[in-house]
């Protein structure tokens, strides 16, 4: 019988990770799979694995940002780069794990929204009342977010998952796992629906 579950490793400054986040529940419509979310720290992971991201070299940055644009035509999301790109997400991902580990059913609304204000409505989310706003707006308390993020409990879990994400081959965003097998790429899920069919 197939493996019903994949583990899916975002971080909501990727705009690959984006896509694949618009993908995901009708992946597990279509599957019968139950999705993990593990956020995690993309910046951490490129620090342990000397990778970067591609928008840094700017022959493939100018490919990869029409490149994004056709995966968001095809699946008929909206998408726009951030001019405010780089984001540094390292609060923002903090927020997401501490939603993870004290209210769960609040991970995927906060995700959605970060997710968008970045990738569809291009704010500057470096910026925090900007970042305050966005979360207001999506019907959270900003104050309550970042003392979520300041808690030394979830700021140690971000390092932990992070790590645990390398130590087990994760060097991207996003990454999913079926089983043992690892997916990287909102262009790979087609894979990902194999595996777990």
């Amino acid at each position: 019988m197939a493996n019903k579950e994949v583990d899916f490793y975002f971080d909501v400054g990727s705009p690959a990770a984006y896509l694949a986040w618009t993908q995901v529940p009708q992946l597990a419509r279509d599957t019968g799979a139950k999705v993990n979310y593990k956020p995690m720290l993309l910046g951490g992971v490129f620090q342990a694995t000397g990778n970067r991201s591609p928008m840094e070299v700017p022959a493939k940055s100018a490919w990869m940002n029409e490149d994004l644009s056709r995966f968001a035509r095809r699946y008929g999301v909206a998408y726009r780069h951030n001019p405010h790109f780089p984001i540094n997400t390292l609060m923002l991902m903090r927020g997401a794990l501490g939603l993870h580990m004290r209210q769960p059913d609040k991970l995927v609304p906060y995700a959605d929204a970060m997710f968008r204000a970045i990738w569809v409505e291009g704010r500057n989310m470096n910026d925090p009342a900007e970042v305050g706003k966005a979360l207001h707006e999506a019907g959270f308390d900003p104050q309550a977010l970042l003392a979520l993020a300041q808690d030394p409990e979830v700021k140690d879990n971000l390092k932990a998952v992070t790590q645990a994400a390398v130590a087990r081959g994760v060097f991207g965003a996003p990454t999913f796992f079926v089983g043992q097998q690892m997916f990287w790429g909102q262009d790979r899920l087609d894979f990902v629906k194999e595996a777990l069919q």
